[in-house]
């Protein structure tokens, strides 16, 4: 059986552009994440695994049977294949730092695009580490690909060594996280699985078993264009209203001002003309009650600047997007205790610390699947200045084996 390293994997995965796509109307949201999918097929198959499968959703699953009498609760190991909508994933050009001595690191492709120690903690974790940037001109894929180099490495480990006790373990490789809808035709109970693991965080150590509560928001603003020479009296200019709305969100509670627990509203997406503008605003909160207050103090800002645009019309849609993970994940504490002592056994010092944003698995525990999340090794996702750890990644593929082999440990 040929073998490959965590770092092999990840460079070949990143080159592959797999970028997902908002508002789109076909599933996944952009055919060309099937070119990676496609590639998980293909490489389960060559590593023996059974019942391989690409379905018409494009969600890779195959199973690795039992190697232990003891019986082991079903476990599943899922990462998604999609990058962010928000930085372009074509073209990727990984360079790969050597024993990073620490400092800022520019990137080569565009200068300006700086990591920076000050604005990166997690470096020092990096320091005489290899480390993967990109060249600067596009995200790097860490997120998710980190995640699919780390479960693919360890499908290889546990079908090279069948000295490595385990239960039956479902694989799941899944589109369109990054666009909120990686679990939208999932079928759980085709899966099999009874707990299962997203690998998809970020720093060495760092597990979660909580996120977000989320919710978008869409605000529309239509007005009257008209000629600007003949507008006086008669134009209502929809990008003047929607400024005003924008402007006048809370400047404290935004992804700029808070961390930790504490809660946003996010405008991120603008768009309109004279005639018609439109914001996407996402709301996040770890109660799932928070997201009603969020919700109140847009509807206040839209009624504020309604009477100042009396001919404007304004128009506010919310949508449920996932709820927080941890009271479905604390049903059963073995499957995150287990993986706290997963961590502990590769020589890190592991903390629950919760996720400012959402995985697939806050969707699967809502469902019944309990699904905390693993790190990965990478930082600024969703950017250029996006890098991932190596020995994070390695460490990854470490903490998933032990907490395979404490499951079957446990079960006996």
């Amino acid at each position: 059986m040929s073998t490959e390293t965590v770092l092999e994997r990840f460079l070949r995965y990143v080159k592959i552009d797999t970028q997902s796509k908002e508002d789109s109307d076909t599933y996944p949201s952009t055919s060309k994440q099937l070119d990676l999918l496609n590639l998980l097929d293909k490489e389960l198959k060559e590593l023996a695994v059974s019942q391989v499968e690409l379905d018409k959703y494009g969600y890779v699953t195959g199973t690795i049977p039992s190697n232990v009498q003891a019986r082991v609760p079903v476990l599943g190991l899922i990462a998604h294949v999609d990058t962010s909508p928000e930085a372009t994933g074509a073209d990727v050009k990984p360079q790969v730092i050597s024993e990073y001595k620490g400092g800022d690191i520019v990137l080569p492709g565009d200068q300006s695009i700086v990591i920076s120690e000050s604005e990166n903690p997690s470096l020092k974790l990096a320091l005489g580490k290899s480390i993967v940037t990109s060249d600067g001109t596009t995200l790097l894929g860490a997120d998710d690909k980190a995640g699919v180099a780390a479960v693919m490495t360890v499908v290889q480990e546990l079908m090279k060594d069948p000295k490595i006790p385990h239960g039956e373990i479902k694989i799941g490789f899944t589109p369109d996280e990054e666009v909120g809808a990686g679990t939208k035709y999932f079928d759980i109970k085709k899966f099999g699985a009874e707990f299962a693991y997203t690998v998809d965080g970020d720093t060495p150590g760092e597990l979660n078993k909580e996120t977000f509560s989320a919710n978008s928001c869409m605000v529309t603003v239509e007005g009257r264009d008209i000629h600007p020479g003949t507008a006086k009296n008669v134009m209502v200019n929809s990008v003047r209203v929607i400024s005003e709305i924008i402007a006048r969100l809370p400047k404290d509670i935004s992804p700029e001002t808070t961390e930790g627990y504490e809660p946003y509203i996010h405008p991120y997406v603008l768009e309109g003309g004279v005639g018609k503008s439109s914001v996407k605003i996402l709301f996040r909160d770890f109660r799932t009650e928070g997201l009603d207050k969020l919700k109140k103090i847009v509807e206040g800002v839209v009624t504020e600047v309604q009477a100042m645009f009396p001919k404007a019309k304004i128009g506010m849609k919310v949508t449920e997007q996932y709820r927080n993970m941890r009271e479905g994940v604390e049903k059963d504490t073995r499957v995150a205790d287990y993986l706290f002592e997963g961590a502990k056994r590769a020589g890190l010092e592991p903390e629950w610390k919760p996720i400012r944003g959402g995985t697939d698995g806050s969707k699967l525990t809502e469902a019944g699947l309990p699904t905390p999340n693993v790190f990965t090794g990478g930082a600024n996702f969703h950017g250029r200045m996006e890098w991932v750890n190596v020995w994070g990644m390695e460490k990854a593929v470490e903490t998933v084996l032990n907490t395979l082999r404490i499951w079957a440990e446990k079960s006996k």
